[in-house]
């Protein structure tokens, strides 16, 4: 017999592992209608089987286990409503208002009050201290699980996969897909629930259950609200090589982590009671509302934290990497409240005071976010049963007056932090557990002199220096004596050498690993954040663009030409020059377009303050000249004296500093000036461009650049829609500052435009379409016509490619692999270019709908595919001769050890340079100045054809000893094309301009001549 690989399959699995047995099972054991009387029933992790007919469509409950459950457990409750003779469905109208007034969470833990009676409809999980009653009564929760729900009063065909119920109420919805079906959960189980779930009825409407997944056996989605086709899906995976999905599960599916561990009853009943959360005003109606689920690395690092807390006692240090998009803000939340409930494991554990006491007398969170505050508070109020208990502290007398008034969770700044040290050496009798919210890294300014005073310095720092958090976090625990009453987290996207050594944890080889890790990588694949450096362009590079176009007679550069003239001309970087770029450039490419539905942003980060104000009066006059309709706005802390004036930040914008955020969200500025303040700690979703002219390393590079990496679907954010133009860096330098935050970084490098020439050149070539199928799909696309009338038109040059034209596989893949370079380089170059280009944009659509339905059939296919998925865009070069493997380097995990920046060695072998050198060299420098390829590379590419040329039969007869000139030229010419076709396979796209390219012909046999001759 076969083995099971359906859906079916796998909702058998998931019900084996929750119950003990399956329907399949009880039905070939003669149980089809008594479950329960199975010996097995029960025997997994304690769901009970439910049955489809059970289900109440009107009421979305399973009725046989909502009644059983108030029957077995609140009897004397339910006897007073049975006074009535429609006591039932009084129950179940009130519990219908309530969940639709308040939803399911609400009532699972507050219960039901129906006139006079208070039903519990969720016994919460027991707690180390739990007493024998509280054990009791977690057990009489029943938890089950119903296969095939047919939910809709509409529709009774329409069924959910798997319903997760508590005590009758449905509190999970599952979508299960099966790859070896077909289908996925990713596409098919998402769009299932987005275009055929009707979220109208009573089950599917929000807040009437907690989550609903689409699950497969590689990956999990989630969602806690369906709005038809506008239904945001979350990936619950744990991630793999510090990426996106799921690692090899050795012994089972590798989702099996959802019912082995998140849906067992201690586990879900524990997500309901401290986990999931309504957000927004109690006020508002519940529509208006957002209820957030834990992502699978939230649930982790909490759970984990408590483990090894419960266990180790106090006194430790905790090392939290998540990357911005990790939701550390709900991480801190719902660690904070958590904690205070933590309980020893046992009587030995460091600062136990008993297995009855909790382990921490108060949670401090230091942190500077407000919104932290703010989050704080409102969960708090939805988990504990005790109102009040988090209060600030600002000093130690403070931290002793609010644990003396019973506050459990204190908050505090990071500039406070050394006063809170010593009340929490001072208290040497209370346990703390202390979370650093490192997010928001930097200070400057007054809040860097308090700091310094706060910590005994004299001399306060300039302000217009930059102060690291970690730094002065590390500095506050060094200059005071630590004590083991205290256990310390420290929650951050880019920890820096101490701060790993003080907080990581220490490995067999004396490495210092995060306890817990959430990478940028994985939050950039999750689309979580965007990534920043995807359209990364130097001033250098820039220039060099604008250069390569100057040099193509085809282009107007006139614009171009009169910005970096001078430039060029002056050999330094002036303000006004750089000012009038940043200003055109956002202008053209970022408010004409209207990116981001015409809200998008772009900060100016400057050397210091003084080149922050220059900058901003030189952008404001640029702005005035152009009568534009926006305006700029500059952030810097304190005073600032240029020529003799006194400014301040109130005084160039004419309103006050705390109003900057505030003011800087509306339509009127956007342009945002700094030097050191809002490089860090500042969540503007609408930034999406941004321009440097200041030096950037290490952690501050990494914080600086992902102001721009806050995702915003509402504005239709996208990755293509981010630019970084640097005046000062190098992309070496920003990619060594990446590598060691976000292990798969690629840096592209700039992109010759010129390149897209070529390319559309050689596709145009192949005539897989004609010009005016380009022109004709463009228009209609863009007049929003029906998509029956564009399918013609593309599958018309599909046909061609696939069959008509006879291609061979291998111009096939040639073919295939320029289109999708073109479409992936203009992609990004569109955003930079100083000029339109018709012809590009519109191959550049018409190519994005042709690449899905270009076959290439062949025995590398799988191989062809791969490629065409990972083409790195730094150079076309690049990828023909095979050098984008070197990415996977940036897969491993990174140290912060120094990294050499120019590990190729060019330079060194200047010196060495031998004729050979020179001859190659000089043929790349005319003909492949887009290819990024080595200097072996490069020698490789003319050696080898050289060399076919000198094992070439007629090599000595007819050249070497040839005395006649002209026959003996014409020899050579003829062997070289002979060499060059016999590498058509491996060098295709060098054979087509050689036999279409006079001047790149002639340029070959100049080499290969001089190559010969000196051999």
């Amino acid at each position: 017999m076969q083995s099971q690989t359906n859906e079916q399959a796998l909702e058998a699995a998931i019900e084996k592992k929750l119950t003990g047995t399956t329907r399949e099972e009880q039905l070939a054991n003669g149980h089809a209608n008594t479950f329960e009387d199975s010996p097995q029933y029960r025997s997994g992790n304690g769901y009970w089987i439910g049955k489809s007919q059970d289900f109440d469509k009107e009421y979305a409950i399973d009725q046989t286990r909502f009644w059983h459950f108030l029957e077995n457990t609140q009897a004397e409750e339910l006897d007073k409503i049975k006074r009535s003779s429609d006591w039932k469905i009084k129950i179940l109208s009130r519990l219908d208002r309530m969940i639709q007034k308040y939803g399911v969470l609400h009532l699972l833990r507050k219960g039901l009050e129906v006139e006079d009676a208070h039903f519990t409809l969720l016994y919460v999980p027991p707690l180390a201290s739990s007493g024998k009653a509280i054990h009791e009564n977690f057990e009489k929760n029943e938890f089950s699980v119903t296969r095939q729900v047919a939910y809709s009063m509409v529709n009774p065909r329409e069924e959910l996969d798997m319903v997760i119920f508590i005590n009758g109420l449905a509190v999970i919805t599952i979508e299960l897909k099966n790859p070896w079906t077909g289908q996925n959960a990713r596409v098919h189980g998402v769009n299932q629930y987005k275009k055929q779930r009707d979220n109208s009825q009573p089950l599917l409407q929000f807040g009437r259950c907690l989550v609903h997944f689409a699950a497969d056996p590689d990956e999990i989605l989630m969602t806690t609200k369906l709005n038809g086709k506008d239904t945001f899906f979350l990936p619950f995976n744990k991630g793999v090589n510090h990426g996106a999905g799921n690692p090899i599960n050795p012994f089972g599916h590798k989702t099996a982590y959802l019912w082995d561990e998140v849906l067992t009853r201690h586990s879900l009943a524990n997500i309901i009671q401290h986990f999931v959360t309504l957000d927004g005003k109690a006020s508002d109606s519940l529509s208006k509302r957002n209820l957030i689920f834990p992502r699978y690395h939230q649930l982790e690092v909490v759970r984990k934290i408590l483990k090894d807390a419960s266990e180790n006692g106090t006194g430790k240090t905790y090392l939290i990497q998540h990357s911005a998009g990790s939701g550390k803000s709900n991480s801190i939340t719902w660690a904070a409240y958590q904690l205070i409930e933590c309980y020893p494991a046992n009587e030995t554990v460091r600062g136990s005071k008993g297995l009855s006491q909790p382990l921490f007398d108060s949670v401090i969170v230091v942190t500077d976010r407000t919104i932290l505050d703010k989050q704080l508070r409102d969960n708090i109020k939805e988990f504990s049963q005790v109102k009040n208990i988090v209060a600030p502290a600002f000093s130690s007398q403070e931290l002793r007056s609010n644990l003396e008034s019973g506050k459990k969770i204190i908050i505090t700044t990071i500039q406070k932090f050394p006063f809170i040290i010593n009340g929490i050496s001072d208290l040497s009798d209370k346990r703390f557990a202390v979370i650093i919210d490192e997010a928001h890294s930097s200070q400057s300014g007054s809040a860097a002199d308090n700091m310094n005073r706060a910590m005994g310095k004299k001399d306060a720092e300039d302000s217009e220096e930059e102060i690291d958090a970690q730094d002065l976090i590390l500095e506050a625990m060094r200059s005071r004596k630590m004590r083991g009453n205290a256990s310390y987290l420290a929650f951050t996207a880019t920890p820096k050498n101490t701060t790993l050594e003080k907080f990581g944890v220490q490995q067999s080889d004396g490495t210092f690993k995060p306890f817990h890790l959430y990478s940028m990588k994985q939050a950039i694949q999750e689309g979580f954040i965007l990534d920043v450096l995807a359209n990364y362009t130097t001033f250098k590079s820039f220039y060099e663009l604008e250069k390569s176009i100057e040099d193509n007679p085809i282009f107007d550069t006139k614009k171009a030409q009169k910005k970096l003239k001078a430039y060029v001309e002056r050999h330094n970087q002036t303000i006004q020059i750089k000012a009038e770029v940043m200003v055109e450039h956002f202008i053209n490419h970022v408010v004409v377009p209207k990116k981001l539905k015409g809200k998008g942003k772009a900060m100016v980060v400057t050397q210091d303050i003084q080149a922050a104000i220059s900058y901003f009066q030189a952008i404001q006059r640029i702005l005035k000249d152009k009568n534009s309709s926006f305006k700029a706005v500059i952030a810097f802390s304190g005073k600032k004296t240029v020529n003799g004036i006194e400014y301040t930040e109130d005084s160039l914008n004419t309103f006050a500093g705390k109003d900057i955020k505030e003011n800087f969200d509306k339509d009127e500025y956007k342009i945002l000036v700094v030097a050191n303040k809002f490089l860090t700690g500042f969540d503007q979703p609408k930034l999406c461009t941004m321009y440097i002219d200041k030096k950037l390393q290490g952690v501050l590079a990494v914080q600086a650049l992902s102001r721009l990496n806050r995702s915003a679907n509402s504005l239709g954010k996208r990755v293509e829609d981010l630019f970084i133009l640097d005046f000062f860096n190098t992309t070496e330098d920003i990619k060594a500052a990446f590598d060691p935050f976000y292990t798969s970084t690629t840096l592209n490098g700039a992109t010759d435009v010129g390149v897209l020439t070529e390319l559309k050149t050689e596709l145009d070539e192949v005539a897989v379409y004609e010009w005016e199928e380009v022109t004709d799909f463009t228009e209609q696309y863009f007049k929003n016509v029906d998509a029956q009338l564009l399918s013609p038109i593309i599958d018309k040059a599909a046909e061609r490619f696939n069959e008509t034209l006879g291609l061979e596989p291998e111009e096939k893949a040639d073919f295939k692999i320029k289109a999708k370079q073109f479409v992936k380089i203009y992609g990004q170059v569109a955003a930079i270019m100083p000029f339109e280009k018709l012809t590009w944009e519109q191959l550049y659509w018409f190519l994005k709908f042709l690449i899905p339905k270009l076959i290439i059939k062949n025995p590398q296919d799988d191989e062809v595919d791969e490629l065409l998925n990972n083409i790195d865009l730094s150079t076309y070069g690049l990828q023909r001769t095979k050098l984008g493997h070197t990415i996977d380097l940036d897969d491993a995990e990174s140290t912060l050890s120094p990294q050499n920046s120019n590990p190729r060695g060019v330079h060194e072998k200047e010196k060495e340079e031998d004729p050979l050198d020179l001859i190659i060299r000089s043929f790349n420098e005319k003909w492949f100045q887009g290819w990024d390829a080595t200097p072996e590379d490069q020698r490789i590419k003319l050696v080898s054809i050289a060399r076919l040329v000198q094992e070439h039969v007629n090599f000595k007869s007819h050249f070497i000893d040839n005395p006649d000139i002209q026959n003996r030229e014409l020899a050579l010419m003829k062997m070289i094309s002979d060499a060059i076709s016999q590498q058509r396979k491996t060098e295709l796209e060098m054979y087509k301009r050689y036999s279409q390219d006079e001047s790149f012909r002639k340029a070959i046999q100049d080499s290969i001549r001089r190559l010969v001759e000196l051999r």
